[in-house]
């Protein structure tokens, strides 16, 4: 039998504010500073302070506390009654229930999520494009073309069958190509800049560059004789077996393998789409003064927000009045959202701030040894445990370290790399795994190059220190830092 029943429950969900705070949180600097942009030309009460207006500000400053919100304190008690006594808020708000944070119901925006941006240059695809375009084609040629272009992947290689091209230009198109004019075309296109591109294979790849490079006249004889017929022994390998197939020195065989070295296997590589560039920019700068350290936040590209004087005079002109017609009472309404929300966007972005140089400095304290003598001294350390040192949600921390950057002495290192699990020594301490990974490159970097060490090998050698790992791990870390197997390491 069915039956109505009221039931009472509490349920927390975050404000829109917070949820702008967590998506401010996750940006990084440029991502940051385009939210600004965009936030300038959609919220009239938003403006980038003048210099001189800046420094006014910071000298009136003086005697404030590091932890309050700066830009908006000058003018807290003049424009605090445009404000519902229930819109206040505290800090502590921006950290609770940011487990609600990812539930779609906890509330629904319009807002899109803003992606990195990056210096703009021109794709592999345009520098392609242009040269296809230079060629006298026919029409339905020029499609095929751009087809091609449009199948390749990052490398540079051709990651469709041509025959399959041809037959979605034939059912999108109603355009039919005969595979044999499609291969000259495609034949054509692997001598474009760079030589090697839309290759179907590696070895098709190396074949075309000693063809159209101005090699050695022999040893282009004889590495082209190499690839077509003993491909399998060379890319395994087999020098013994490829001196005694075609009766070669090993000296002969030494210079014929150093300019298939030269080739480029990899002709895309560098040549990256707009949408696949991504612009490293170090959020944190930690650098060396004297005997100690500084950390940065680098966002000196981030204009400083104010709000604009102008508007809020007019809105505090309309609050002032005892009666509004319907025109002034819309007006009021849209201009005292905005008024909130650009309240709400500069206090999120000072709390971004404080959250981004909390967590920085506790990362700092934990992994010291790192930035004075660099990865070999890196400590296993976990989300939870920057969170319970600063009392912040694992979330909290989750948002700060992805995506971010920081450069110090060691170079640029993603905020991640600081986070990784340990193995137990026999001494008792823990190891981070990114230091075993140092240890096994030293120990590859260190072989014998006639004789290079097999996973076994380097296990064995690393129980020996007193770090017992199998030769599985080690072939997972091994291939972690795409290093290849020890028969893929072996010269001459």
């Amino acid at each position: 039998m069915l039956s109505l029943k009221q039931q009472t429950s509490l349920e927390q969900r975050l404000s829109p504010q917070q949820i702008q705070y967590q998506k401010l949180l996750q940006e990084n600097t440029l991502g940051l500073e385009q939210r600004i942009k965009n936030e300038l030309e959609i919220n009239p009460f938003l403006e980038i302070e003048m210099e001189d207006y800046v420094e006014e500000e910071r000298a009136a400053e003086t005697t404030e506390s590091e932890d309050e919100i700066g830009p908006l304190d000058s003018e807290k008690e003049e424009t605090e009654e445009l404000l519902d006594p229930d819109s206040e808020f505290s800090a502590e708000d921006f950290m609770n229930d940011e487990e609600y944070f990812d539930d779609v119901s906890a509330y629904q925006t319009t807002e899109q999520q803003q992606q990195p941006y990056s210096a703009s240059r021109d794709s592999l695809s345009d520098h392609l494009l242009s040269q296809l375009h230079l060629i006298d084609l026919e029409e339905d040629l020029v499609q095929l073309g751009e087809e091609i272009i449009g199948n390749l992947d990052e490398d540079g290689y051709l990651d469709q069958e041509l025959p399959a091209i041809l037959k979605e230009l034939e059912i999108f198109h109603d355009v039919i190509i005969p595979l044999e004019k499609a291969e000259a075309l495609l034949k054509r296109m692997q001598t474009f800049d760079p030589i090697g591109i839309a290759a179907r294979t590696l070895q098709e790849c190396l074949l075309i560059q000693i063809h159209n490079m101005h090699l050695d006249e022999y040893y282009s004889f004889l590495a082209e004789k190499l690839l077509t017929s003993y491909f399998e022994d060379f890319s395994h390998k087999r020098y013994d077996a490829l001196m005694q197939k075609m009766n070669l020195t090993e000296d002969t065989l030494r210079k014929m393998l150093h300019l298939i070295q030269t080739l480029n296997p990899k002709p895309g590589e560098g040549n990256i789409d707009l949408d696949q560039l991504n612009q490293i920019t170090p959020d944190f700068i930690v650098e060396r003064d004297g005997d100690e350290f500084k950390i940065i936040l680098n966002d000196k590209s981030l204009p400083t927000l104010s709000i604009n004087r102008t508007y809020l005079e007019l809105l505090k002109k309309d609050k002032g009045k005892k009666k509004l017609n319907p025109v002034q009472k819309s007006s009021y309404s849209f201009m005292k959202e905005k008024f909130e929300s650009a309240r709400w966007f500069i206090a999120c972005i000072e709390q971004r701030r404080n959250t981004m140089m909390k967590v920085m400095r506790t990362i700092f304290e934990k992994q010291y040894e790192f930035f004075e003598k660099g990865a070999k001294y890196l400590h296993p350390m976990i989300y939870k445990d920057i969170a319970d040192e600063i009392n912040m949600d694992i979330s909290t921390i989750s948002r700060v370290v992805s995506g971010k950057f920081v450069q110090s002495v060691q170079g640029v290192h993603e905020l991640k790399y600081f986070f990784s699990e340990g193995l137990a020594t026999d001494s008792g301490e823990e190891i981070a795994n990114k230091h075993i990974k140092e240890l096994i490159k030293e120990m590859i970097e260190g072989e014998g190059k006639r004789s290079p060490l097999s996973d076994d090998k380097i296990a064995s050698m690393l129980n020996k220190q007193g770090i017992h790992i199998a030769r599985r791990t080690v072939a997972k870390y091994r291939e972690a830092l795409r290093i290849p197997v020890a028969r893929l390491r072996k010269t001459l």
